[in-house]
């Protein structure tokens, strides 16, 4: 197979790209059966043989509910921190930002910078707190000193349309990929994928999953780092040198090294920021990951090892998008559409790390690179399925409906077959999606994790007048709002539903900026305005909360909640 053809990759960098404004409209059903890569399939199959061992592993190790959701609490800082960097590093985001790189230069170093500004200043604000409050899920911190039923039913309503949506785009991208790769039929190939990611939850739970991750990671950093490597010791290992001769030979010339080519609009630059900044700090599956160490002290580890090797990925991408814009450059005939430097790439701009894994490593890195965009996506699958599990398990099945008697065991059993229900649903929603545009399932996936997750999480743990009333409403008006100005943006109203251009009801193609501000002053008016005896008793709770949260006193015991 020619892979520097291979289409789906494009969908995948657009994919995430678009998640955040970009969405540029891939028909996934475009994508065709190509011959097969045995080289990327060895290192496939190679990767599959190792995670399923430790499964097998893992299986031995998962006895209890705490086990399966949370791997035992027994992660080191440095193995946790490795695990989120994986669940933040996706090939999406590697694709992606070198592909907005190539295409605009120093302008999509803005994604590169969203995403790494937001995440130390959430995460050092949040882990502590998660992890001294929390157990299983976000909603055992949310809901800390909170009427149990209406904010579990809550959280786990917000956690499984985050899920559902994020799922669906990933079940799709990976059919598309395994469909390129193997040479197999679509609906095939999205059945081995939720076959695979079954066995790797119901078997290993969080400690398969959590291994998955951190050798997805490693990998994906030896590849990006390498990658890096080959092109600064063209130039000498300096970054100059290639900015240089990247001026030189791209065709924006001097504009490559200025920013405003991607977003002009205020607005939308105010909500893009937002999202990027907020959406991650409310995805359930990357929340659940605080509550796998076993102190506070080791959540904090946790954030300075993953915000570390975060940091050293988005810098390799930025010198992988200027490299290649001089490499590929220099063999227009390999690379760019009929040999015509002004026809684009093969396959689009989202391919540019792709053809530079074959221009500095041959077909052997490229098919390493190929497995490792696979080995992200059963990765990412793996840890959403687990967070959708224990929504409906430990805040709907153990708190809400059993209210907090239910035993170990039966929660466990519980999450398994949810699991089981997640993957029939994840298949049959792949398949049924498959010639859809996919891009807008991904942005209703931020927009609600920033617009309904978040707030409440934030507002619940550090404003002493919040309440079960404020907390909820505002995070109902967050995920309805989120979700329908998304439906009714431009990406989707008018790209995906294919209604007339200029006819999209909402402008803007990030809703964060007004439904998490939305979501935000309703949880604040309505909780001023909650005269209730709950509400002061609930107030009230806020001082030991506070105690507790900061300093960890009585964290790690069973909590009532």
């Amino acid at each position: 197979m020619n892979m520097l053809k291979m289409p789906w990759l494009v969908l995948w960098g657009a994919l995430f790209s678009a998640s955040n404004t970009l969405a540029t409209g891939v028909d996934v059903g475009q994508v065709q059966k190509q011959t097969t890569n045995w080289t990327a399939i060895a290192m496939f199959v190679g990767f599959i043989a190792i995670t399923l061992a430790i499964t097998k592993w893992a299986a031995k190790k998962t006895r209890t509910a705490a086990d399966f959701y949370t791997a035992g609490s027994g992660l080191s800082g440095f193995q946790n921190g490795l695990a989120i960097a994986g669940d933040y590093m996706s090939a999406a985001s590697f694709l992606g930002i070198s592909g907005l790189v190539f295409a605009s230069g120093f302008d999509g170093l803005i994604f590169s910078i969203g995403w790494l500004v937001g995440w130390p200043v959430l995460t050092f604000l949040m882990a502590e707190r998660l992890r001294n409050l929390g157990r299983f899920t976000f909603a055992d911190v949310a809901g800390y000193r909170f009427s149990q039923t209406p904010i579990r039913t809550f959280a786990a309503c917000g956690s499984l349309v985050v899920v559902l949506f994020y799922m669906i785009a990933q079940m799709v991208g990976a059919g598309q990929l395994i469909k390129l790769l193997f040479g197999l039929d679509y609906f095939v190939a999205v059945i081995s994928v939720g076959g695979l990611m079954m066995s790797y939850v119901l078997f290993g739970g969080m400690t398969a999953t959590t291994w998955v991750q951190i050798i997805k990671a490693v990998l994906l950093l030896i590849g990006a780092s390498f990658m890096a490597f080959a092109v600064l010791w063209q130039f000498h290992f300096s970054p100059e040198a290639l900015f240089a001769k990247a001026v030189e030979v791209h065709a924006k010339k001097d504009a490559i090294m200025a920013p405003g080519g991607l977003i002009k609009d205020p607005v939308s630059a105010v909500s893009v920021g937002m999202a990027l900044m907020f959406g991650t700090a409310g995805l359930p599956h990357i929340l659940m990951r605080f509550f796998t160490v076993p102190s506070a002290k080791e959540a904090r580890k946790s954030v300075a090892w993953a915000t570390t090797w975060i940091g050293y990925f988005y810098i390799l991408t930025f010198i992988i998008g200027f490299g290649a814009i001089v490499l590929l450059t220099q063999d227009p005939v390999a690379y760019f559409v009929e040999g015509d430097l002004a026809k684009g790439l093969q396959g689009g701009g989202n391919m540019a790390a792709v053809h530079l894994a074959n221009a500095v490593g041959g077909n052997v890195f490229l098919g390493f690179i190929s497995a490792v965009a696979f080995a992200t996506i059963l990765a990412v699958v793996s840890g959403l399925t687990l967070s959708g599990a224990s929504a409906v398990a430990h805040d709907l099945y153990a708190t809400v409906i059993k209210k907090g008697e239910a035993d170990s065991w039966a929660e466990l059993r519980v999450s398994k077959i949810t699991t089981l229900c997640l993957g029939v649903i994840a298949i049959l929603l792949g398949i049924a999606f498959e010639k859809q545009n996919v891009a807008f399932m991904v942005m209703l996936a931020f927009a609600v994790a920033c617009s309904a997750n978040f707030p409440v999480l934030f507002m619940s743990v550090l404003w002493k007048s919040c309440t079960t009333r404020g907390a909820v409403t505002g995070g109902f008006v967050g995920l309805i709002l989120s979700v329908t100005l998304t439906i009714l943006s431009p990406a989707v109203w008018e790209k995906a539903l294919g209604y007339p251009e200029g006819s999209a009801w909402f402008p803007y193609a990030s809703p964060a900026l007004f439904s998490m501000t939305a979501a935000f002053v309703t949880i604040w008016l309505v909780s001023l305005t909650d005269r209730s005896p709950q509400a002061q008793r609930e107030r009230a709770l806020f001082d030991a909360q506070q105690i507790r949260s900061e300093t960890g006193l009585g964290a790690g015991t069973t909590t009532s909640h």
